[in-house]
């Protein structure tokens, strides 16, 4: 595996394989990598030539510098993760590189980046489709392959790869769960034993949740029995929400007709916890 600092050396590289006509598949991460992160890179390696994955921890997406100074950085076990995932290239600029001689985007993300996430984790996604777009741009990939945990962020940047007119195919995967149902994450490093094991609760309340909307269960009822669940845990629910799939608007009824999805984010002591189920 080529490990590589700067975005000078890995245009250098990558043409190389581009002038082949080999196509490149390329996975974002922020680090402290878990086996959802090497799904992503098992289905690159099996789509595409060529497999690139960037490390990089963007000071422009946390809303609260805390959070960021207490994100997981473990450079040297997510490299040979990589390697053994057979990995082709690892990407890892420091800030100078990502973000010197920049211009600030702003696409019209047509209201997807003010309301869930966006309300509160304000500025959170304008770091976001930032560093998503400065890094497109570095390895300029034939495919971008992202985890559908964030599902509201693979939305969002599906807006800007079209409002930016980019030349890149966003490929969207399947979560990965822990034996218990809770969604992988770098976060959950930061969770207790009792915490890991108790805030498994949130996978089991959007299957029935799922499962009651199904049934025609009137959703504020659907939300208020959810809600009551958690109030058994040391937690704190910051919203759950009913919406189509699409837009992320709100519903007030559910239509099988329109695929809907149940968003979720969780306070576990310290740790914030987001999830969500295609009903």
């Amino acid at each position: 595996m080529k490990v590589i600092a700067t975005k000078s050396q890995l245009k250098l590289f990558l043409n190389k394989h581009r002038h082949k006509n080999q196509s490149i598949g390329f996975v974002p991460t922020m680090g402290a990598l878990h086996a959802g992160h090497l799904s992503l890179i098992q289905y690159s390696r099996e789509q595409c030539d060529l497999t690139v994955c960037s490390i990089f921890v963007n000071p422009t997406q946390f809303n609260d510098s805390e959070d960021f100074k207490k994100y997981p950085r473990t450079i040297e076990a997510d490299t040979l993760l990589l390697k053994e995932a057979g990995c082709d290239v690892l990407f890892v600029p420091d800030t100078e590189e990502m973000y010197n001689n920049t211009t600030p985007i702003h696409p019209d993300l047509q209201g997807l980046d003010r309301i869930l996430e966006g309300e509160f984790r304000p500025g959170h996604f304008d770091g976001v489709v930032q560093i998503v777009y400065l890094l497109l741009q570095a390895v300029r990939p034939d495919y971008l392959f992202m985890g559908l945990k964030d599902y509201q962020q693979q939305l969002i940047v599906r807006k800007m790869i079209e409002a930016m007119d980019l030349p890149v195919q966003l490929k969207a995967m399947p979560i990965l769960r822990e034996p218990s149902g809770l969604a992988m994450s770098s976060r959950n490093t930061r969770l207790t034993a009792e915490q890991r094991h108790d805030s498994a609760v949130i996978y089991k309340i959007l299957f029935l949740s799922a499962e009651a909307i199904r049934r025609g269960t009137d959703l504020k009822i659907v939300v208020d029995d959810a809600s009551q669940e958690l109030k058994k845990y040391e937690c704190r629910l910051e919203y759950m929400a009913i919406c189509d799939a699409d837009s992320l608007k709100p519903i007030s009824h559910y239509n099988p007709d329109i695929p809907t999805i149940i968003l979720i984010a969780v306070w576990w002591g310290d740790v914030r916890l987001i999830d969500n189920m295609l009903v």
